[in-house]
């Protein structure tokens, strides 16, 4: 059993598992936050009961987003001891601020909304919310910042066989991680406002609370629309970093095999790695790869077969995972745009809110495929240029990492299981009555 494949498939499982929740803590704590902050303002009961329910959900997620990801800073140390060794002055002090500032601050302030109803004032409690949100935020900061590094590493010296800090400055402030804490966060609130706007089609299908579903569709819809087209014009500008620091995943997101210029792009390609080709290649648009990739029509975009064979990432994993991505985030502008014209006739619509129902799932999907490019898309890498991922594996039995694998599968089955048939429950149930 080869115990760095047992190891990489343990960690991805946990680690897709545990982003099943964080998106939308990231993007529904800012959504709460604005609704009770209407309540505030305009004392308007609705947005208080609208605080109250979205709330509920956001707490069920937040607490198995919690219990899911605590397991994962422990694989640095069980699975990938020899990277802890080689990296652990940097990557160590990153997840040490997020775990000791960002996490205990959210958790603090998350006790105080939960059982601060009515012992403080409503002024203190939405901006507690607000905090909340923020403290959520600065938590995946500090997490981007870790896996932006190990993406791009800067700011670090090798020094007695370990990457040392050097510049604290240059590792907070990689382009890399900034780029991807936009596009993630952009994205956590599309994946929100499509829970929104998803259930609450579900309860308008229904008749059910009319003005309450009306009401949180319309702030999903805004969000939706405004957040999905940030993070595909964000992601515009991260390919071009990509293409800047990792040119090899940007000719495995494209099976582009062959180095040229005004290279084309394909919309649709079967790669064959053994063969260095692809076996099926539709829709080819010329130049338009390279346009993605400098801005130029005419740029030269280098091929696969200029990079060592030991050195490509899986292709046609990467090239799926882009073209998903990419097609989803397309939708979720396109059906944002139909909701800005149907959104005074909501009622009227039960076709599109059916769509929007069903929809639910696609941002999941969408987010999964962008961490799938991410990290697919670094190998034969866990830190870029540095160290290759044969090389981080702890001196295990890989009996030892089957007997825990198969664990994770059961133990996160039935988390999962608990969790989302308690917000499917919540969700069906609807507001309290005022």
């Amino acid at each position: 059993m080869d115990v760095v494949f047992l190891s990489r498939l343990q960690f991805a499982t946990a680690v897709m598992f545990h982003f099943l929740f964080v998106p939308l803590t990231l993007g529904l704590s800012i959504m709460i936050a604005y609704m009770e902050t209407k309540y505030v303002r305009t004392g308007d009961e609705l947005y208080l009961r609208m605080t109250k329910f979205w709330g509920k959900l956001f707490l069920i997620n937040f607490a198995v987003g919690v219990v899911t990801g605590i397991t994962l800073e422990f694989q640095f140390g069980t699975n990938w001891s020899r990277y802890s060794a080689f990296v652990g002055d940097i990557f160590g002090s990153l997840l040490a601020i997020e775990a000791t500032v960002a996490f205990f601050l959210e958790s603090t302030l998350l006790g105080v909304w939960i059982f601060g109803w009515n012992k403080i004032s409503k002024r203190a409690h939405a901006a507690v919310m607000w905090l909340v949100a923020a403290a959520g935020n600065l938590s995946a900061i500090w997490i981007l910042m870790a896996n932006g590094w190990m993406q791009h590493p800067v700011g670090y010296t090798i020094r007695n066989g370990r990457a040392e800090l050097t510049d604290f400055a240059a590792v907070v402030f990689n382009k890399f991680a900034i780029l991807q804490f936009f596009h993630m966060v952009g994205a956590g609130i599309v994946l929100s406002a499509f829970f929104v706007m998803g259930i609450s089609a579900y309860h308008l299908l229904k008749k059910q609370h009319i003005d309450f579903f009306t009401r949180s569709f319309r702030i999903g819809l805004v969000m939706g629309l405004i957040f999905s087209i940030f993070v595909a014009a964000e992601g515009d500008v991260h390919g071009i970093h990509v293409t800047e620091v990792q040119p090899v995943k940007l000719a495995a997101m494209e099976s582009h095999w062959e180095t040229s210029r005004n290279a084309p792009l394909h919309l649709l390609a079967i790669p064959d790695e053994e063969k260095e080709e692809n076996i099926v290649q539709i829709g080819s648009i010329p130049g338009l790869l390279s346009f993605l990739g400098y801005h130029d029509f005419n740029a030269e975009v280098k091929g696969l077969k200029d990079f060592p064979k030991d050195e490509r990432p899986p292709v046609f994993i990467t090239f799926v995972a882009f073209r998903t991505m990419v097609f989803l985030g397309s939708l979720f502008i396109l059906l944002t745009i139909i909701g800005w014209f149907k959104r005074n006739r909501l009622l009227e619509s039960p076709r599109y809110l059916k769509v929007m129902l069903w929809s639910i799932p696609l941002p999941y999907i969408a987010i999964q495929m962008g961490w799938v490019l991410a990290e697919v898309g670094r190998q034969p890498w866990i830190v870029y240029g540095l160290m290759k991922t044969k090389d981080a594996a702890s001196p295990i039995a890989g009996s030892q990492v089957l007997t825990t694998l198969i664990g994770f599968f059961l133990v996160y089955g039935l988390l999962g299981a608990a969790g989302f048939y308690l917000m499917v429950q919540k969700a069906k149930k609807g507001p309290a009555d005022a």
